[in-house]
């Protein structure tokens, strides 16, 4: 486990990176070398994907994985970076609110400094009972006051995708858990679907707290959505989207054109690549 004194300082730098000063752009990674290059490319800190690392160790997403092999992942993935680090924790790998809450322990155990976590069953595709997700969080609320490292609490709702109703209804929900997860003690939210400036900006009036929202088509620009008032911008699964696509149309390209554009250009070298299984060199 890194020493408490250097795993605080990430865990409190990543908190300031939520005051809405400025949007915080989250890349989310899938393992080292995609993190590194997000470290690299000098993001103030880095966020695990949790579908594009289940999938790179052979699982779908959801929970199916085991949690030891999934925090082993996401343990080496923190080894390497010296910026802060947030994992999506899915569910929280656990029935019971001390249950979740032991998971998550673990999680900042292995250098986490912040956790997302969801309000919806993956194998049902149905959001939880808001009590039940209250005493999930409530749980996590209890632990981070009570540890050394005071980790970030991103709240997910996916009420906007799976509550009933119409869109309006569905945003309304959303809202609601939103409102409830801020007032137990979360240090941002998550209403997982929101791209358009209408439902974005209804969120944030009714909210006035910091909030994140996802990378996907039709999304504004970061400018627009600081303008919004969204705090934190993360990729989720899109850089994987991406990179798996590059794969595509480069197996494409050498199979129906014998050529190897796709292959070379803008390709880093061997060093490079080798470098990014390290933590990255820094000057002093």
């Amino acid at each position: 486990m890194p020493s408490a004194n250097s795993q605080s300082e990430k865990a409190e730098a990543l908190r300031r990176l939520h005051d809405r000063r400025e949007v915080l752009v989250l890349p989310n990674a899938w393992d080292v070398p995609s993190a590194r290059v997000f470290e690299d490319e000098g993001f103030p800190a880095v966020a695990t994907s949790s579908a594009g690392m289940m999938v790179s160790l052979g699982y779908p997403d959801g929970q199916e994985i085991l949690m030891k092999e999934f925090l082993s992942a996401m343990k080496r993935i923190a080894s390497v970076l010296s910026v802060p680090l947030s994992a999506d924790v899915v569910a929280g790998f656990g029935n019971t609110p001390d249950r979740i809450a032991k998971s998550v322990r673990a999680f900042v155990a292995a250098g986490a400094v912040g956790i997302n976590i969801e309000d919806f069953a993956h194998s049902a595709k149905k959001l939880l009972p808001l009590e039940k997700q209250l005493a999930r969080l409530h749980a996590l609320v209890r632990l981070r006051d009570s540890l050394k490292v005071h980790f970030v609490i991103n709240a997910r709702t996916d009420a906007f995708r799976l509550a009933s109703g119409d869109e309006d209804a569905r945003l309304e929900e959303a809202i609601r858990r939103a409102k409830e997860f801020r007032d137990l003690g979360a240090d941002c939210v998550y209403p997982m679907g929101l791209t358009d400036a209408a439902s974005i900006s209804k969120f944030s009036k009714a909210l006035d707290f910091p909030f994140n929202v996802m990378v996907r088509k039709g999304l504004p620009p970061v400018p627009e959505l600081k303008r919004l008032g969204v705090a934190r911008v993360s990729f989720g699964p899109s850089a994987s989207y991406a990179a798996m696509g590059l794969l595509r149309r480069a197996s494409r390209e050498v199979r129906e054109q014998g050529t190897y554009g796709a292959l070379v250009e803008g390709a880093i070298t061997f060093d490079e690549l080798n470098s990014l299984a390290l933590p990255k060199k820094t000057l002093g």
